[in-house]
């Protein structure tokens, strides 16, 4: 068993105690102080918040401190969750207007300009996922046509990116989303369509998995951001 299978198993079984806790009786313990209890809540939503932040920046490390810092300012307003959302949606708004910000930011000290793609015919895209007959060579061609659908999606404009990925990656309702992102339920709908639509011909003959296999957060980086966010909260 690898390092990272060795990781894997421990974050799962970490992730496994209190599970019948609710994230709403998670949040009332981690507003007494409980960091075990706060730990739990990240741990139990780290890839969503990751995909949230995938969708909005594409560099790896902005990611990273774009969760931390998310997790930070999460934990310091715990006491304005007012359970009127689920705390993952409520948690979702965190990390994209932090990860909004921060691309914000980027694109004004490097004055980077990202050009918006051209629309493609419409067309249902997860409805056209197949997947391959199962043999001994299915493992690396799943991931490679991971790796083929990652960069369709980063391809996508942020529009359409953001949408798409916290739809048919994360697997958000429409309300959800547009929860997020601040948009109407139709103007999801639309943004989704077009998004499906501009990556169909690049991946929709060649996916081998389920889209919700891709942008995986991986648990040594699950651990390092946990470790990162307890270790800031502890000195507060």
């Amino acid at each position: 068993m690898s390092a990272d299978d060795v990781t894997g198993a421990s974050t799962a079984a970490f992730a496994g105690q209190d599970s019948a806790d609710s994230d709403e009786a998670l949040v009332d313990r981690a507003r007494a102080r409980d960091g075990s209890a706060f730990e739990l809540l990240m741990r139990r939503h780290n890839q969503r918040v990751y995909r949230a932040a995938r969708a909005v920046l594409r560099d790896e490390r902005e990611v990273e401190d774009v969760m931390q810092q998310a997790y930070i300012n999460a934990y310091t307003h715990l006491h304005q969750f007012e359970e009127r959302s689920q705390f993952s949606t409520w948690l979702t708004r965190i990390v994209l207007n932090e990860a909004f910000g921060r691309r914000q930011k980027v694109a004004v000290e490097s004055r980077v300009i990202v050009a918006a793609g051209a629309d493609e015919p419409a067309g249902e895209f997860m409805s056209s996922l197949t997947s391959p007959q199962p043999g001994p060579e299915h493992q690396a061609y799943a991931q490679e046509l991971r790796h083929v659908l990652e960069e369709a999606v980063d391809a996508l404009p942020e529009a359409y990116r953001t949408v798409f990925m916290l739809r048919d990656i994360e697997g958000l309702s429409t309300a959800e989303t547009g929860d997020g992102l601040g948009l109407g339920e139709e103007a999801v709908k639309t943004r989704l369509h077009r998004a499906r639509a501009m990556i169909r011909r690049t991946v929709s003959s060649r996916i081998g998995e389920p889209a919700a296999g891709a942008f995986q957060f991986q648990a040594p980086r699950c651990d390092r951001v946990v470790a990162f966010v307890l270790d800031a909260i502890s000195r507060r």
